[in-house]
């Protein structure tokens, strides 16, 4: 006997729905900050940490490429939250096995891949751009999960497509 989690979908969506906002949220901030450090130079980029100095423009330019790269991923991020609620709002209704959800998670693979790619952009940037003396410190790393996660998504993508395909051969059947 199967048992139902609406309470677990019911928090999915209120989730899901909150990180699409917060999303929105932080692609705003990241616009602002961006257009404040070019209004305001010397305030902001010391309020980063960097102040200015005769070695820090390419720092700078460093700094505003990586909130470009930000602002840039907000569209990707809210293509994954926005396809992943329609599957479980699949879910809610009782049938995640159809075909729009094997599109859905093929697209959420593909931008994920996209989130990653810029990931490697970001560290090649603040590897660029930094100094002894000013350096770029955005702690960042290289994940072997999050690598792992884009190659599940395009395998699972391919399993959901092809249950969906045989359910249909079944149901035609019958």
């Amino acid at each position: 006997m199967s048992k139902s989690y609406p309470d677990a979908l019911k928090i999915s969506r209120r989730v899901l729905g909150a990180l699409i906002k917060l999303n929105l949220l932080m692609g705003f901030l990241i616009l602002a900050l961006l257009i404040a450090s070019l209004v305001a130079e010397t305030w902001v980029m010391t309020g980063l940490g960097a102040p200015p100095t005769d070695t820090t423009s390419s720092l700078y330019l460093g700094m505003r490429l990586i909130m470009v790269i930000g602002i840039g991923a907000v569209p990707l991020t809210h293509i994954v939250l926005t396809r992943l609620l329609a599957i479980v709002e699949t879910v809610r209704l009782g049938d995640p096995f159809v075909a729009e959800n094997a599109a859905r998670l093929q697209t959420i693979a593909w931008m994920v891949l996209g989130l990653e790619l810029l990931h490697l952009a970001v560290g090649a940037i603040a590897a660029g751009v930094s100094t002894k003396a000013h350096p770029l410190d955005i702690d960042w790393n290289i994940s072997l999960t999050r690598w792992l996660a884009v190659l599940l998504l395009f395998v699972l993508a391919r399993v959901f497509e092809h249950g969906t395909r045989m359910r249909d051969e079944l149901e035609g059947t019958v």
